[in-house]
């Protein structure tokens, strides 16, 4: 019985630890770099459950920075029309940008399992209790 109780408490530990990572990736989502982490669950020692953080390393989406309206660029000294002028500002180097590799569906999916298994073992841990209330009360 002491093992089964162990097992769950363990889980609903893993499972909050799930939750915080799920919460944080999904807090930062709109943070450009930023990556993502992922919570692996894993059978633990004594049949516990123990958690396995790891980065996820995908790149996200890339978008070009935007330009400071203030900033003047320098033109060519050779520019002699129009044409020229926009032919070097459309050869200039773009600044690109990571944003996050947060997805928020993929996140949401994960938050949903994280809850459903804590809310699964916490009602485990209730029934142990109320069998446990039970051999009391018959046992004496």
């Amino acid at each position: 019985m002491v093992d089964a109780t162990h097992a769950a408490s363990s889980a609903l530990d893993a499972f909050s630890k799930s939750l915080a990572v799920t919460s944080n990736n999904i807090a930062n989502m709109n943070t450009d770099g930023y990556k993502k982490s992922r919570a692996t669950l894993q059978e633990g020692q004594n049949g516990g459950v123990e958690v396995s953080i790891q980065k996820i390393d995908t790149p996200g989406s890339p978008i070009p920075l935007e330009e400071d309206p203030d900033v003047q660029t320098e033109e060519s000294p050779n520019a002699d029309s129009a044409e020229d002028t926009a032919n070097s500002q459309e050869t200039a180097d773009v600044q690109i940008q990571e944003t996050s590799n947060v997805d928020l569906a993929e996140e949401t999916v994960h938050m949903i399992t994280a809850q459903r298994g804590y809310e699964a073992n916490l009602k485990s841990i209730e029934a142990q209790d109320e069998l446990q209330e039970t051999i009391l009360d018959i046992v004496g």
